[in-house]
């Protein structure tokens, strides 16, 4: 349903002169009243010394041996039609930089377009996907944007995520087949809050794909979602969103040293425990998030064994 914008969040948790934002369409419909709570913050943010990490088994980790490590496409979409009933996305311009200077230390080419249409992101994946990856380890693409469950909003409408991912498939995309295609995507998937609860949350446990004879079109893909299906995703106007914030700083401390899931684990673990929403309206005070991946990987991804390529 839509509704009228303005910022429905002000001053993220960590910063009272920033103020939060969700990536969604605004909503007009009536919330019910959350239940007040005297939790207060938890500033400390910081995880357990990390230890020793698990054990590598190279016949279960992918092959990053080759003379790129892959082209990261990020697509930052900040301003949009007015039809599209959508306000600006301040501090998408931070995750922008931020991830760019992230996915470029970790040996990737990168790419970054700004305020794209609907049939502009189709075009640059499409034609990223009929690109020839066999130099390359793996292919990375960030998409920031206002979004719904399963959709995300170029600056003139909206377009299902399927629709841009599909061109990367196995039987569509020869050169990146048996390699990991990586799709971070800052946007919301609805417009529930999440009020969080005083508890703490245990370990996610993964689970492993078993091999075959034939390699699934579908196989070798992970999407980290900001949130959770029906949910918000918050944005800080100065600091950027909740999500690239996490991303960025888990990829800059453990990107050549732990496993991918291992790393969003982390990004997880950073969103929920150390960002909460403060507003005068008490609808989007005191707010949680939680990111959401889902791994269709075969294998186990580390950076750290690519061949660092050209920047």
């Amino acid at each position: 349903m839509a509704d009228d914008q303005g910022s429905v969040g002000q001053q993220e948790a960590r910063d009272s002169a920033s103020e939060d934002e969700v990536d969604a369409r605004p909503d007009r419909s009536s919330f019910i009243s959350f239940l007040q709570s005297l939790k207060k913050k938890n500033d400390s943010g910081k995880s357990a010394p990390l230890g020793r990490t698990r054990d590598r088994e190279p016949d279960y980790e992918y092959n990053m041996a080759f003379e790129k490590v892959g082209e990261c496409i990020i697509i930052n979409n900040k301003n949009f039609h007015e039809s599209t009933e959508m306000s600006v996305r301040t501090g998408t311009d931070k995750d922008a930089e931020n991830l760019r200077k992230c996915f470029l230390d970790l040996g990737f080419n990168v790419v970054v377009h700004n305020d794209c249409s609907c049939a502009k992101m189709l075009e640059v994946l499409k034609k990223a996907s009929e690109e020839d990856h066999g130099k390359s380890a793996c292919f990375a693409c960030v998409l920031l944007s206002h979004g719904e469950e399963d959709f995300i909003y170029g600056t003139d409408g909206k377009i299902a995520i399927k629709d841009l991912t599909i061109h990367f498939r196995g039987d569509r995309c020869k050169s990146l087949l048996g390699k990991p295609k990586l799709f971070f995507i800052q946007a919301c998937q609805g417009t529930e809050l999440d009020d969080g609860i005083q508890a703490d949350s245990g370990p996610i446990n993964d689970s492993d794909a078993s091999a075959r004879s034939k390699i699934p079109v579908e196989a070798d893909f992970l999407f980290a979602h900001s949130t959770v299906p029906g949910y918000y995703a918050w944005r800080c106007s100065e600091k950027g969103s909740w999500f690239i914030q996490a991303l960025c700083s888990n990829l800059n401390k453990h990107g050549k040293r732990l496993e991918i899931l291992q790393i969003l684990t982390r990004v997880n673990y950073t969103v929920a425990r150390d960002f909460q929403s403060q507003s005068k309206d008490p609808h989007f005070n005191e707010k949680k998030q939680i990111p959401c991946m889902v791994s269709m990987l075969t294998k186990e991804l580390y950076f750290s064994s690519a061949q660092q390529g050209c920047h």
